[in-house]
């Protein structure tokens, strides 16, 4: 079956795209003169033309350099005149603001010219932009970042006081290409000398093959209390066409291999018991269960043999799945562990604020959350995919320490 060109969204998205750019021109025709706008009109076009035949390409092609290209300079084209726009909405708004007061005033509606500094700061917003998404595209995707948290138990078993995981998430190996900078992550995983290690999930993109250059990479991640994993939906391979059903399930089998080459204990809707000095805490992995992203996994099954108040860590590689089913679990499950988010690759996380365009549709979408006397951590990944970069959200090594409430 052909996949179709999706002519109809583009064709939405480009009258949309030249309606803002022709109001940011508009703005700009006060400072620029009119031969040197006519470029500002060429480039959007160029751009919307060289994204729609990378789409149409797609097929045959699939992800070209071409296509990587010519996507990511639109959209950092559309960001900063989007940036750009909004510091001239406001200006217009103060000028209709003024207008407004002398005709209350004078009797009569003058509207005033556009004053020149409301477009100098636009313009600097927006290179401001364009700049953090260059550093985002070219560095930003391998400025891994140590997060430390240390949470409070009631009921965490004494010989487990101060012990210590590192969680990662959504590797997306497809997405890799400076083993360098991977390696100089994985290096950073080692230097937490934490007790237990854990992924949740989505360690390539589509295809089992993606993470055979990194497979010598992560399996030098050691742990004393071991290396534990899940499956994300990426992982299953249902974002790519398959020459038969067999195939696909090869890819996952292959994929389960590669998990175990590279040392990490795969989770299929089980847990496993980590014993310390006679204590225990049991720690569940179940494949993946996401709102709109497949609803494999067996919370019931995983927690078969284990008793309602034993101390319990989960993975769970979607976040929508603690919201729906773990927090109020009839078993308590004391520390839940997702990915999936990405938060987005985009945001701010500075200053305060906390905000990415992902939170539209995730509730909690990185970091830490308590509810019902449980916490879940939504790491932010280690990988990305789509927008090969990020800016303001960056990927991401958890450290957690466990400590008994005093």
């Amino acid at each position: 079956m052909r996949r179709k060109f999706p002519f109809v969204p583009i064709l939405i998205f480009a009258l949309i795209f030249l309606l803002i750019n022709g109001y940011a021109l508009n703005a700009l025709a006060t400072i620029v003169a009119a031969p040197l706008l006519v470029w500002f009109w060429v480039l959007p076009i160029v751009l919307l033309i060289s994204f729609a035949y990378g789409v149409a390409r797609l097929r045959v092609d699939g992800q070209s350099p071409f296509f990587k290209i010519s996507a990511h300079a639109l959209l950092v084209y559309f960001v900063s005149l989007l940036v750009f726009v909004l510091a001239e909405v406001i200006t217009d708004i103060y000028r209709l603001g003024l207008a407004g007061i002398n005709y209350i005033a004078k009797g009569n509606f003058t509207y005033p010219e556009r004053p020149i500094i409301g477009v100098y700061i636009g313009i600097l917003i927006a290179s401001l932009i364009i700049i953090a998404f260059v550093y985002g595209i070219l560095k930003g995707k391998y400025a891994y970042r140590v997060i430390k948290h240390t949470l409070y138990f009631d009921d965490l078993p004494d010989a487990f006081e101060g012990f210590k995981l590192v969680q990662i998430s959504d590797v997306h190996a497809g997405s890799l290409n400076n083993p360098k900078a991977v390696q100089k992550g994985i290096d950073l995983i080692n230097r937490q000398q934490a007790d237990l290690f854990v992924f949740t999930g989505d360690l390539v993109n589509n295809k089992a093959e993606e993470v055979k250059p990194y497979i010598a990479h992560f399996s030098q991640i050691k742990a004393p209390f071991g290396q534990f994993s899940v499956l994300g939906n990426h992982d299953y391979g249902d974002y790519v066409k398959w020459e038969s059903d067999a195939a696909k399930r090869e890819n996952l089998q292959q994929l389960k291999k590669y998990h175990a080459e590279i040392g990490f204990r795969l989770l299929l809707d089980e847990h496993v018991n980590l014993e310390k000095n006679g204590q225990k805490i049991t720690l569940v992995g179940i494949e993946n269960w996401g709102l709109g992203f497949g609803e494999r996994g067996d919370l019931a099954k995983a927690l078969q043999g284990t008793t309602k108040d034993e101390f319990k860590i989960l993975l769970s590689h979607d976040p929508s799945h603690w919201e729906a089913q773990v927090k109020n679990h009839p078993s308590k499950i004391h520390l839940t562990l997702a990915g999936h988010t990405h938060g987005m690759q985009f945001g701010i996380e500075a200053f305060g604020l906390k905000w990415s365009p992902v939170q539209f549709r995730y509730k909690h979408w990185a970091g830490v959350k308590k509810e019902n006397d449980r916490f879940l951590n939504v790491n932010r990944g280690f990988g990305f995919i789509g927008f090969s970069g990020r800016v303001g959200i960056w990927p991401e090594i958890t450290v957690i320490e466990l400590k008994k409430k005093k």
